[in-house]
């Protein structure tokens, strides 16, 4: 049986036209089988020409595997992969025009930068003039045209990331793939080269496969997110959509931060052991899950509160705090509060609400 996949992508992410995208991949009923253990389930994917997908989940959810069919490191059990139209499901890596980006940058440390980033080109025989002309434009897009003649052990980790990716787009490949690419860096290197990455994918136009298991990075990194779990895809599509619109429990626990009430219904409200919470929309299912991300929670005096609760724990995060606020079923609570307003006191009774129309009802 074929993956069900849940697309909830209202736009176009890579063109403002009305007419469709190109495709640049499709995987039909792809999967991979070791003996009886699944590592991806069939699988139904379309990538459009020109844009930045990631593949995102923790570990073991299939995204590796995913990405090593689709570059060809190894072969699937049953399934059609069509890159640019044409069946290469059989394909061997070497003859797929495909560029990875590794996470631990698979760079020669005898060579220089610049021999590094032409080693491709070396290999595909392409002409001297035109191999050097093109090295240069791979440098100086990811911001290194005056570090040729360094040595990979001369630069940090930001810079020899940059330059596994020159030596991926120096060969101009159909299809770029990133595996962890920059999860080996620190925070601020991290996010200085996410927005090297959206860059130089809008003045490339290529298409870019990335994979993580970091949340963050993928939202501020993707035009869509294909969230995946146990080998499955659970849901596809922009990241606000993911964000505001998790068609699962596992997919809002999992984007962000959430708080999540399971319970029965009973006509306009979720029963639950926090108390009788109302529910965005009339619902046909006997039970399910509440989410209400922290953003949309306001601090209320008890009175009349949705819940009532007592602060016991307060975040500095900046601008916002994070409070943690537990209930007297022992369920706590996370929600966000400008941190210029007056300190509420730990252990003081609290009041939480929200709109109902800010949260939404799963029922699975």
């Amino acid at each position: 049986m074929k993956n069900s996949v849940i697309d909830v992508t209202t736009s176009t992410p890579v063109s403002a036209s009305t007419t469709s995208p190109a495709l640049k991949l499709q995987a039909e009923g792809l999967c991979k089988f070791y003996d009886d253990f699944a590592a991806l389930h069939p699988t139904e994917l379309k990538v459009h020409a020109g844009e930045l997908l990631t593949l995102l989940g923790p570990s073991g959810s299939g995204k590796t595997t995913l990405l090593q069919l689709i570059c060809g490191l190894v072969q699937p059990s049953d399934g059609i992969l069509t890159i640019d139209g044409r069946d290469h499901t059989g394909t061997p890596a070497s003859q797929r025009d495909v560029g990875v980006v590794f996470q631990n940058y698979a760079l020669f440390p005898h060579l220089t930068v610049h021999e590094n980033v032409g080693f491709p080109l070396e290999m595909r025989r392409v002409a001297r003039g035109d191999a050097e002309r093109r090295i240069a434009e791979a440098l100086a897009m990811v911001g290194l045209a005056d570090f040729g003649k360094r040595f990979p052990s001369e630069l940090s980790g930001g810079q020899q990331q940059r330059v596994a990716l020159a030596r991926c787009l120096v060969y101009h490949p159909s299809l770029i793939l990133m595996d962890e690419s920059l999860s080996a860096l620190d925070r601020k290197l991290r996010e200085a080269m996410q927005i090297e990455i959206r860059r130089i994918h809008r003045e490339t136009g290529s298409t870019i496969i990335f994979v993580t298991h970091d949340q963050e990075e993928a939202l501020a990194l993707s035009d869509r997110i294909c969230l995946m779990n146990s080998g499955r895809i659970e849901q596809i599509g922009s990241p606000q959509e993911i964000y505001e619109r998790p068609v699962s429990r596992f997919a809002a626990d999992f984007i962000g931060v959430s708080n999540i009430f399971e319970g029965r219904v009973e006509s306009d409200r979720l029963v639950t052991t926090e108390g009788a919470l109302p529910l965005p929309a009339a619902t046909q299912a006997v039970k399910g899950f509440l989410v209400v991300r922290p953003e949309h929670i306001r601090f209320e005096e008890p009175e009349g509160a949705t819940l009532v609760g007592r602060l016991i724990e307060t975040i500095y995060a900046g601008p916002q705090s994070r409070l943690i606020v537990r209930l007297d079923s022992g369920f706590t609570i996370t929600a966000l509060r400008s941190s210029s307003l007056p300190q509420l006191q730990h252990g003081e009774p609290v009041g939480l609400s929200w709109n109902p129309e800010d949260a939404r009802f799963l029922d699975r």
